[in-house]
């Protein structure tokens, strides 16, 4: 398993705009109309690497737990599908079926999003307060496949919940680590 980590975006970046076709239902959406009241998770994933299936039963919790608080969360797929096509658009729809995602699963043709988040890795983490203004970004928590550590968000859950109560940002922020984007 090929290990890359965050670029670690400059806190107090304002969120790059998109409008991506969700795979789930085939509608277009854009980030204003995506954004959560209070704060926006948005995540780069896909459907086969290691590191993102590990952290699936995570992610539908987090939008269950936190969906309802005014946080809303949004996945975009990035990969190049020419050379990775299990993660093209059809299967990223049975993907998110199958991993009950109660969020938007976004379709990155381009790869335009990504680089202007300067993403890099799958997952790859950005928290965004109601102004769109990043306040965290990197690691789920500190389990990984294969290292026994217990799965439980607690990062980003401790993310979310300092931004609900009006608190500072974390200050320390891990990367995360998982597999490189699949650039064209």
């Amino acid at each position: 398993m090929a290990r890359t980590t965050s670029n670690m975006l400059p806190l107090g970046t304002k969120a790059p705009d998109f409008k991506l076709v969700n795979t789930i239902d085939d509608s277009l959406v854009s980030l204003e109309e995506a954004k959560g009241i209070k704060g926006t998770l948005v995540m780069f994933i896909c459907n086969h690497c290691p590191f993102v299936i590990h952290v699936n039963p995570q992610l539908t919790k987090l939008a269950k737990d936190y969906t309802s608080k005014g946080i809303n969360c949004i996945a975009i797929s990035s990969n190049d599908v020419d050379n990775y096509p299990q993660d093209s658009p059809e299967k990223m729809k049975q993907h998110a079926i199958d991993n009950d995602y109660k969020f938007p699963y976004l379709y990155d043709q381009t790869q335009e999003v990504a680089k202007a988040y300067n993403a890099a890795c799958t997952p790859d983490f950005f928290v965004f307060d109601a102004d769109l203004k990043l306040v965290y970004r990197g690691q789920l928590d500190d389990s990984r496949p294969g290292n026994d550590i217990e799965l439980t968000g607690s990062d980003i859950r401790q993310a979310f919940d300092n931004l609900l109560e009006g608190k500072p940002v974390l200050e320390t922020q891990k990367p995360s680590i998982g597999c490189n984007i699949k650039w064209k």
